[in-house]
């Protein structure tokens, strides 16, 4: 039987295991006794929202009465399934649509409701040394890129950027791309060296970051061990 409730901390345990998985999308949900749809989802909600979305809480994120309501029209007009829906409005979760959808059937108003103060960040200048202790501070802490752009009053998306060119592409990735980078072929052996050395060292920092997380991997393993005996 599926566990019926995830805290966040397993859900990206489970994530993590997705994405380094060695074996089919179809048996690692079987491995894990959870449907694709439901891994997915989680994947988008953690890229989207970082760790929040993992809460399964709306409350720091607000929706319009308008954005509501073409919600529930799209999910009547039988056009599209609801994850297509939660894609295409940004909702959080399939669980915060289905609530609008029950209450829009049962003839109950859809009001407005707003986000907690400060849950998102407007993007503001940085400079390099400043990206780079938010990328690595972001990393130390499971890539909870909310929890990120809070403590360094930057905007979500700026953070979940950075991250994704350092992994990429290290500090150069976080340089002010209106100068000149040397692509590949201009690099001279040395230089591709030096590169290669930084890509190794940004892929040690990311494994030590995940490690904590892989541990709690460890333990979901031992909780489905024990339900089997």
């Amino acid at each position: 039987m599926a566990k019926s409730a995830y805290s966040a901390q397993e859900k990206y345990a489970l994530i993590v295991a997705y994405e380094n998985r060695q074996t089919t999308v179809a048996d690692f949900c079987l491995e894990y006794n959870i449907s694709k749809l439901t891994i997915t989802e989680w994947v988008y909600q953690f890229e989207a929202y970082g760790m929040n979305g993992l809460h399964g809480s709306s409350g720091w994120k607000g929706y319009s009465k308008e954005l509501k309501m073409s919600a529930v029209l799209d999910y009547l007009s039988e056009n599209y399934s609801q994850y297509e829906i939660v894609r295409k409005y940004e909702i959080s979760s399939r669980s915060v649509l289905r609530r609008w959808i029950k209450n829009y059937n049962g003839h109950r108003d859809l009001k407005e409701t707003k986000r907690m103060k400060n849950s998102m960040t407007k993007g503001r200048s940085t400079t390099l040394e400043e990206r780079l202790e938010i990328v690595r501070y972001c990393l130390q802490n499971g890539k909870d890129y909310h929890q990120a752009s809070e403590q360094f009053n930057v905007s979500y998306q700026q953070v979940y950027q950075w991250v994704k060119k350092y992994e990429k592409e290290g500090e150069d990735g976080l340089k002010d791309q209106r100068g000149h980078r040397k692509v590949e072929p201009e690099l001279t052996p040395e230089e591709r060296a030096q590169r290669e050395i930084k890509r190794l060292e940004r892929e040690n920092e990311r494994l030590r970051a995940e490690n904590a997380f892989l541990k709690k991997l460890e333990e979901l393993e031992r909780r489905r061990f024990k339900r089997r005996l």
